[in-house]
């Protein structure tokens, strides 16, 4: 999630219910008193914090992991329901039915069978239901595959130990081998590229996961001049119609598609790519033993039942 234009001390208490922090952990981080904090959350309607405090939530926000993501959106929902809070409701991005993967405990979101409109033409295609990952697989993710399995850990890791500050972004370095070994691993497989294109645009063929507009600020591209990947769930703004973040840019992404012998299709571009590259209609390919700073992956797996 992205940042809030003006926090509501309903949001804010519902945020530090889905973080589970005491009121007094939660306040120094924000950089307030505990009274301060004790004074928004009781007042209910919008608050009026200092710009640095603004910005404190706003980071613990965007940088939030899945697990805190959809208790804050559980707790949102759940006011907006009781309260009729049409504040609330324009927080969340859509009704979405989560489903939380048995082995590697990633949230999925179901996309339902039938046709949408594929490549650079708006093709009508077909495809059967399936569930896809919320997010990217994340170093967090691959550092328990990692655990699991005794898979090879990536070279950004130093000491084949991933670092605190990129748990929650996007894991790199892994080739195509690496991502459907992780994949087997979680009872789930790749996407191919037009499950991995029907969960970027939507089933009406949307230019870009949040619409036709070319608005390079909604995702992590080389025209942000972030340079590196940033935390999954940061671009709220970017989401698709389906609720899945990081469609667009931070890093390409393995799919199950082979373009020709020992090459497989990759999607969505990264921080290194120029946005005229970020459409999700748009494909590359890549050797199955390429590994690159910028190459990751996501799952899929069909519902139950």
């Amino acid at each position: 999630m992205t940042g809030i234009a003006r926090w509501t001390g309903r949001e804010v208490l519902a945020f530090r219910a889905a973080l589970r922090k005491t009121g007094r952990d939660f306040a120094a981080e924000v950089g307030v008193s505990h009274r301060m904090l004790v004074k928004w959350e009781s007042h209910g309607a919008d608050i009026i914090p200092r710009a640095a405090n603004q910005a404190a939530l706003d980071t613990m926000l965007a940088t939030a992991g899945p697990a805190v993501q959809e208790r804050f959106a559980t707790l949102i929902t759940e006011q907006a329901a009781a309260e009729h809070d049409a504040r609330a409701e324009q927080l969340l991005r859509r009704e979405t039915q989560y489903t939380k993967s048995p082995i590697d405990g990633k949230l999925m979101v179901p996309v339902e069978e039938g046709i949408f409109l594929a490549g650079p033409n708006n093709t009508p295609t077909w495809t059967d239901a399936y569930l896809i990952d919320v997010y990217p697989t994340t170093n967090a993710d691959y550092a328990r595959f990692v655990r699991a399995t005794g898979h090879r850990t990536p070279k950004h890791w130093p000491d084949g130990k991933c670092p605190d500050s990129i748990f929650g972004h996007p894991v790199v370095w892994v080739n195509w081998l690496d991502a459907a070994t992780y994949a087997a691993w979680a009872g789930k497989a790749l996407p191919t590229s037009k499950q991995w294109e029907k969960a970027a645009r939507g089933s009406k063929g949307r230019s870009y996961p949040w619409g036709d507009a070319p608005t390079a600020a909604k995702c992590n591209v080389l025209d942000s001049g972030i340079g590196r990947t940033t935390p999954v769930t940061r671009y709220q703004s970017g989401v698709s119609p389906f609720g899945v973040f990081d469609m667009c840019g931070n890093t390409w992404e393995w799919c199950a598609t082979e373009s020709e012998l020992g090459r497989y299709e990759l999607k969505g571009s990264a921080f290194t790519s120029p946005f005229t590259r970020a459409a999700p209609a748009l494909t590359n390919d890549a050797s199955t033993t390429m590994r690159d700073n910028d190459t990751g992956f996501r799952c899929v797996s069909t519902p139950a039942g």
